[in-house]
């Protein structure tokens, strides 16, 4: 090959290069924390509820009418389960990761009298080639769109991995920029003002925010700060002309409860308890940040090329308003603990305003933006692209089973649980109880049917078993006899 043909050949790779990278679609992942399926003005259920008319969250109304809209969709009950999950395409029982992660060897579970805790990976995600003890490794969904050409962008709460491990840094785990994401699951204070640390309520450094110093002594909330720092990197990538994917997950709207004090005065006359009025406002505040986001897409002309995914990590706490009609909350192994709002726009192939009832689970988003950025899935997962359903809302997946694990003595009692179709049985490990609920005509899980269904327990206790085993999933032990909780095909 001579010179002039050389030349030709490269320039029309970059070109190449350059063209297919034009031509990879943009994800926004906007990842909200503790909110539950209520705290909306969006209606998830089948009507408008209590909440949905207290609450304002005009943006996140905006994108449901540009998508489409999960009335199914589910998390884990709890933080670090649900992030591991999205990181890696694997549900918790096999990952390990069933509980919160912050100081690296140490687990937050309280001592129990007639059970032991497992080995479970209290260290959190870590690297492939890290060497930590107690912590799981895999290989990442934002490595895999790096090595696609994407930049990747992590913005807000990370909680990963522990304190004091490469886990603990999002630059780590295959993000190229960090905005104030580290070992932490939740701020020390929302204000500027206050530095973004807890020393103002006598909390220990370990939960100060870090990396946003220039907005120090500032009145200022940190959702705010997060959503300026995310859009100047949007900004950047689309000046480099580089496909990103952002991943803003906000602090918000997880503890503690500090108003923000641009939309607190929308409240004030309402006759609420002071709680509900900061939470109000702080809904207010994150749905702001969306808008402002959405902004920008169409400011920079790249709305129609960027996908953009609305999410919650786990339901809403026990201190917040009830969401009802679900039961339990947060950690709970009812509905309020793990389903979430969800609404997905990805220009030109979801349809606008609409609805599915199709059941999805945290674990699918992997596979499902691995899909939308053109890119083969080559990793052993749990998780199951839901492109089908964004292109046909009518897809029926209710024959796909779910299945949530947290075998963790912190807060709330340790549980196992499947759903398939429109029943879904609970096997609450420190009791041997199992419980059944036919969700269709019992949303709220008011009447155990286990003694009348027994065939549907059988059936249902047999498919959770044999996940459990399969995942080698961690269990308690009883401290009289050593054994393991039974699986609940076993009692």
């Amino acid at each position: 090959m001579n010179r002039t043909s050389r030349l030709f050949s490269a320039l029309l790779s970059v070109f190449l290069a350059s063209n297919c990278a034009a031509e990879k679609p943009n994800i926004l992942f906007f990842f909200v924390d503790d909110m539950g399926w209520q705290d909306t003005s969006v209606p998830f259920h089948t009507g408008p509820t209590k909440l949905n008319r207290q609450y304002r969250t005009p943006n996140m109304e905006r994108l449901a009418k540009k998508g489409l809209l999960f009335t199914n969709a589910y998390a884990c009950s709890i933080c670090s389960p649900s992030r591991v999950s999205l990181m890696t395409g694997q549900n918790a029982a096999r990952h390990g990761v069933t509980c919160w992660t912050l100081r690296k060897d140490r687990s937050p579970e309280r001592p129990n009298t007639n059970f032991s805790s497992s080995q479970w990976p209290l260290n959190g995600l870590q690297p492939t080639d890290a060497s930590v003890e107690r912590s799981f490794s895999a290989r990442t969904l934002p490595e895999i769109l790096r090595s696609a050409g994407y930049r990747t962008i992590h913005a807000g709460k990370a909680h990963f991995g522990a304190q004091n491990t490469p886990g603990s840094d999002p630059g780590n785990l295959g993000f190229d920029i960090n905005i104030a994401g580290c070992h932490i699951g939740g701020p020390g204070s929302y204000h500027g003002d206050k530095n973004f640390s807890a020393k103002w309520r006598n909390g220990d450094a370990i939960w100060d925010v870090p990396g946003l110093e220039k907005y120090h002594g500032r009145k200022i909330n940190l959702t705010e700060a997060i959503t300026r720092e995310s859009i100047a990197a949007v900004e950047q990538s689309v000046a480099d002309k580089n496909p990103f994917y952002l991943y803003l997950a906000h602090y918000a709207v997880h503890a503690p409860f500090e108003p923000d004090r641009r939309f607190l005065p929308n409240y004030q006359k309402e006759k609420w308890k002071a709680h509900q009025k900061t939470y109000a406002s702080m809904l207010e505040s994150m749905d702001h940040s969306l808008g402002q986001l959405l902004q920008t897409l169409e400011r920079l002309k790249i709305a129609e090329n960027t996908i953009v995914v609305f999410m919650s990590d786990n339901g809403s706490p026990g201190n917040n308003p009830q969401n009802i009609p679900l039961r339990g909350s947060k950690i709970s192994g009812y509905e309020g603990g793990t389903r979430v709002p969800l609404i997905v726009h990805w220009p030109d192939i979801t349809p606008a305003d609409k609805r599915t009832n199709s059941p999805i689970i945290i674990e699918d988003i992997f596979p499902t933006f691995l899909e939308m950025a053109g890119i083969a899935n080559e990793h052993e997962i749990d998780g199951k692209s839901f492109t089908d359903i964004l292109k046909a809302p009518e897809t029926d997946r209710s024959r796909r089973p779910l299945f949530w694990h947290y075998p963790n003595l912190y807060h709330l009692p340790p549980y196992s649980s499947v759903r398939l179709g429109d029943h879904k049985l609970i096997h609450w490990h420190l009791t041997g109880k199992l419980e059944l609920f036919d969700l269709k005509n019992d949303l709220g899980e008011t009447t155990n049917l286990a003694g009348a269904r027994p065939a549907k327990v059988n059936e249902l206790a047999t498919l959770l078993g044999n996940h459990l085993r399969e995942t080698k999933a961690f269990r308690l032990s009883n401290r009289k006899t050593g054994t393991p909780v039974p699986h609940p095909d076993e009692l």
